[in-house]
């Protein structure tokens, strides 16, 4: 995949690069994705623990994020294990709904130095086909258990989702482990209630909550704008966290009659140890005295990382193109593309000699790679057939095939 810079299908890697460097037959890559006895799930946590390596000693305090989304891929024809009529509220086809998969994963956002800046370097973790046995919710909630235990040394690991995810059925995992908590966009009609009143004394049950609240009349927009919006916080309980405090953010393009937007996040300013004055990007290493109550909004922003993997991968990565039929052959295929998306994006940092690609996009280091790749294929093979004397057909073999993939490159 990192050598032809695609992967369109497997017998195109077959044809262009497979078939030069092994005898076995195109039939035997089929059956290896299909049919093998490999625990693919597995590569979300060797994913996970080779990334957690990356982050240096003097970061080790930082919070990690796992962003939580699902993507479609449009196909044609039935012929496809699980393909089915879709929802997309973006699709481009003149209609909502599209012919296809649905694809639930998570993304590992970590910080990094780059420049003197800490950045947050993201590499997404593994995907799973949504197959309607279970919901989308209970899909996330299963990879994050199975991840997790990864971060187990780490202080604070956070999750970010967008409103379709902030449920019950997700945001429950947050109380099985001490070190996990949530920031998440909300339905704006989310009931919240005011924190429960002080005991009165009376023998009557005392108040689980206040009064409920509206994001109309019961927040304090702030003065100036915080990033682009005014912005109200306040603690407040709710049916989705059930007795658990949390703070709720309402955002509004303009105080009174702008749109508002709802967030709700299980961890508090004073819980996070972040270095502000080394953030890359604003507001983040902007913020003052002032703006503190803010940054679990702030970090909400590193949930856009997974649309912009999700855009990388399909444009540059040949995600859509599959061909196998089988749904685990269609994982297998996914999540093979996506090992090897992960390792242009990690090795930068891992090895001291390609750290001038940290700044530069993950498909031109693949391509500057590839190169390297191919010509070191085509000096093996070169080597490999000349002994004493020159075997003039296998010359010619090696010198055809580099031929081609020049030809092909251009």
């Amino acid at each position: 995949m990192l050598a032809l810079e695609s992967a369109h299908s497997v017998r195109f890697l077959y044809q262009h690069f497979l078939s030069g460097i092994t005898e076995k037959s195109l039939n035997a890559f089929y059956y290896a994705c299909s049919y093998a006895k490999i625990d693919y799930s597995r590569f979300m946590n060797t994913t996970a623990k080779t990334a957690l390596k990356v982050i240096p000693d003097s970061l080790k305090t930082q919070p990690v994020f796992l962003c939580v989304d699902d993507t479609m891929v449009p196909k044609s024809g039935t012929k496809f294990e699980n393909v089915s009529k879709l929802f997309d509220h973006a699709a481009h086809n003149g209609s909502n709904y599209l012919n296809g998969h649905c694809f639930v994963s998570i993304m590992l956002c970590m910080p990094v130095w780059n420049q003197d800046k800490i950045s947050y370097l993201s590499v997404p973790l593994g995907y799973r086909m949504w197959q309607k046995k279970e919901s989308k919710l209970e899909l996330a909630a299963s990879m994050i258990r199975k991840v997790i235990p990864e971060f187990q040394n780490r202080e604070h690991v956070i999750i970010l989702c967008d409103s379709w995810y902030t449920k019950q059925n997700l945001v429950c995992i947050v109380n099985e482990y001490p070190n996990l908590d949530l920031i998440g966009n909300a339905r704006i009609d989310s009931a919240m209630y005011d924190l429960a009143p002080a005991r009165t004394g009376h023998r009557e049950r005392p108040a689980k909550h206040g009064k409920q609240l509206s994001v109309e009349t019961d927040f304090t927009f702030s003065d100036e704008k915080i990033g682009d919006y005014y912005t109200g916080v306040r603690r407040v309980l709710t049916r989705i966290f059930g007795s658990q405090e949390v703070l709720a953010y309402v955002t509004a393009t303009e105080k009174e009659h702008g749109t508002k937007r709802l967030f709700f996040s299980t961890i508090f300013p004073e819980e996070l140890q972040i270095f502000c004055a080394w953030q890359e990007k604003a507001p983040l290493n902007q913020t003052g005295s002032d703006w503190m109550k803010y940054i679990p909004l702030f970090l909400y922003s590193f949930r856009w990382n997974i649309e912009t993997s999700y855009y990388e991968q399909k444009t540059f990565w040949s995600f859509c193109s599959y061909m196998v039929r089988s749904c685990k052959g269609i994982e297998m295929l996914v999540n093979l593309i996506n090992i090897s998306y992960c390792a242009m994006k990690l090795l930068p940092y891992q090895d001291k000699t390609f750290s001038e690609y940290r700044t530069k996009s993950v498909q031109e280091f693949r391509f500057e790679l590839s190169q390297g790749i191919r010509s070191q294929i085509f000096l093996a093979t070169f080597v490999k057939n000349i002994e004493t004397h020159i075997k003039t057909n296998a010359v010619k073999k090696a010198l055809n095939q580099l031929i081609h993939q020049q030809i092909y490159h251009l």
